[in-house]
């Protein structure tokens, strides 16, 4: 059975770098955790160097934005690597003439890229954030206009490769859901974030810009979601810290009470591997 961590501060000894995730982690959407950026200020205390490595789909500047905002520990971290840093590369590399499927927010992502938003009919390619309302819709309700895409067999860049992210209470649907749909369908989708490498290459050249070596086993990955945090760092070769009342609470979990046993279980499913897990970063 996985080990159950009380406090972050029992592995400082174990690790020079973390790369940790924002959205489930830090926060919900709605509230930050301050117990969980006042334990990377103090990994940051004893010499270790915390890179935050996020699915979202906007600018590192923009996230470090809403952190703000949102009153998370400022001493929390010392870089951001995001999927929409590492998706601009895809755009870059792509069709100039983007149908865009994402709320109005998102689009500072193609700031300084040359590209042009167009109709569906002009369209080279097509980029993802989420959902337009991501409040009300279902990434179901895309089906049709995905239809359309498929019968054009367009690249479809996924700028946020997460499923579902906390809001609040509630599971909200993310960009990763509607790519999955297309997938389905058989059309090319084109993902640089969570679980894949590029984004983790961006962590790694992030940390050994602030440290004079960075040494891969001495890494901690610490997230709680399953297709992207856990898969990811894993694929990568990296220790996992898992956060277990993130997104999969529901499968092992009653009024935030961890049932090992089931827990235990759902990991075994998962062919997850975390060093350690605790309920929330603290």
């Amino acid at each position: 059975m996985v080990n159950k961590l009380d406090r972050l501060a029992e592995l400082h000894n174990r690790y020079d770098v973390i790369f940790c995730d924002v959205w489930g982690v830090l926060h919900n959407g709605v509230e930050a955790w301050p117990l969980a950026g006042e334990a990377l200020s103090a990994f940051r205390n004893q010499g270790g160097t915390v890179v935050l490595i996020t699915n979202s789909p906007r600018r590192r500047q923009s996230v470090a934005e809403q952190l703000d905002l949102m009153e998370v520990y400022p001493d929390a971290f010392d870089a951001i690597v995001t999927s929409g840093d590492v998706t601009r590369d895809l755009i870059s590399a792509g069709s100039k003439r983007v149908y865009y499927i994402g709320p109005e927010r998102d689009l500072s992502l193609f700031e300084g890229l040359g590209v042009s938003n167009v109709g569906l009919d002009d369209a080279g390619i097509v980029v993802c954030t989420g959902l337009f309302d991501d409040e009300n819709e279902t990434a179901q309700q895309y089906v049709p206009v995905l239809r359309d895409i498929r019968e054009k067999n367009l690249p479809f860049i996924c700028a946020n490769p997460d499923l579902v992210v906390e809001r609040g209470e509630r599971l909200i649907p993310c960009a990763g859901a509607i790519a999955a749909l297309y997938e389905e369908m058989g059309g090319t989708t084109l993902v640089s974030g969570k679980p894949h490498k590029p984004i983790y290459d961006a962590a790694l050249a992030a940390a050994g810009q602030l440290r004079s070596h960075v040494d891969k086993s001495r890494i901690l990955a610490i997230g709680d979601g399953m297709p992207t945090d856990v898969k990811g760092a894993q694929d990568y070769g990296l220790d996992l810290l898992y956060v277990s009342e993130g997104i999969h609470a529901r499968e092992y979990s009653e009024r935030s009470v961890v049932d090992p046993l089931r827990l235990k279980e759902f990991l075994l499913r998962q062919d997850a591997r975390p060093v350690c897990w605790m309920p929330r970063l603290r």
